[in-house]
């Protein structure tokens, strides 16, 4: 008779440091009936083996292997096979079983680490998911859907930005402008590189050839007022915001940035009096879910100047 079913559950009850009556106590069953499992006499009723699997921190397949081991707990063992597989579904099993855990605040220091590498390993999957996804996009070319399409290329810049690729955005986009790009979402993107990479001067420098050559191009002057008020120049900035209102009144960014820099500036008043006409404008053009988001920020504007 194959013994590898009854070794294994002596082997688990064994590594978790566990009686036989104990293992029995819990799981609601005779001394006796455990020893007879492990010496191959009798065999559990298939129903409690999910209950035994739990126990011993392992998975049902596992009694049948002859190489299984068992873990300290369930969720190493969900980490053990995230990592082995990298499917999203193992990770999403595993995520679950340590926050069931944490909530409990029964994490030792090593459940933390591995849940950190378990974190690590997915990172890294959905960024390289982004950036295949992303590609995609940009590979379809424009196709009539010229919004989707640079939309795309800047949040690929803004990814690159975030892994610590944020030259190689430059230098294409840099390439494509000075071989003279006539299409203005072009120098945007260049004028977005340098400032998801931190260099306010680079991008700032770059907006001003921008709106020389575009000066009718809306978004040039969001983004030119971003780096201004990174730089410090705030007039500069209102300024430039202001005009990129005057070209598309319907162009909310703008908007956006002059209330976040009000009450960076501590004019909670006027921030809020903006919070209110944006969430007004929303309302009206059927953005729900984008004017409560907001609604909340007005709010916490609303706080600050009673305080």
């Amino acid at each position: 008779m194959n013994t590898v079913f009854s070794n294994n559950l002596k082997k688990f009850r064994q590594q978790k440091n566990l009686t036989q009556e104990q293992a029995a106590d819990i799981l609601n069953v005779s001394a006796h009936t455990v020893s007879r499992w492990e010496c191959n006499t009798t065999l559990p009723d298939v129903t409690m083996l999910p209950k035994i699997a739990k126990l011993y921190c392992v998975t049902i397949d596992d009694f049948f292997k002859e190489t299984s081991a068992a873990y300290e707990n369930y969720a190493q063992r969900l980490a053990s096979v995230y990592e082995a597989t990298r499917e999203p579904e193992d990770f999403i099993a595993a995520d679950s079983e340590f926050k069931k855990m944490m909530k409990q605040g029964g994490c030792s220091a090593e459940d933390l680490r591995l849940y950190g590498i378990l974190h690590q390993f997915m990172m890294q999957y959905c960024v390289n998911k982004s950036i295949d996804l992303f590609n995609q996009v940009i590979e379809r070319g424009k196709d009539g859907k010229d919004d989707i399409f640079w939309r795309t290329k800047h949040q690929k810049m803004l990814l690159y930005s975030q892994i610590g690729k944020g030259q190689e955005s430059i230098d294409e986009t840099l390439k494509i402008v000075e071989k003279g790009s006539e299409e203005p979402e072009d120098w945007i993107c260049l004028i977005a590189a340098y400032r998801y990479s931190g260099d306010e001067e680079k991008a700032y420098e770059w907006f001003l050839k921008a709106i020389r050559k575009f000066p009718d191009k809306a978004a040039l002057y969001i983004y030119g007022g971003d780096a201004c008020k990174k730089l410090g120049r705030y007039e500069e900035a209102l300024r430039y915001w202001d005009r990129a209102l005057e070209i598309d009144n319907t162009f909310h960014d703008a908007r956006y940035s002059k209330i976040f820099y009000y009450e960076e500036m501590g004019d909670y008043e006027t921030a809020y009096k903006m919070w209110r006409e944006v969430i007004e404008e929303l309302g009206k053009a059927g953005y729900d879910i984008e004017a409560a988001a907001d609604e909340k920020l007005a709010k916490a504007c609303l706080e600050k100047i009673k305080m």
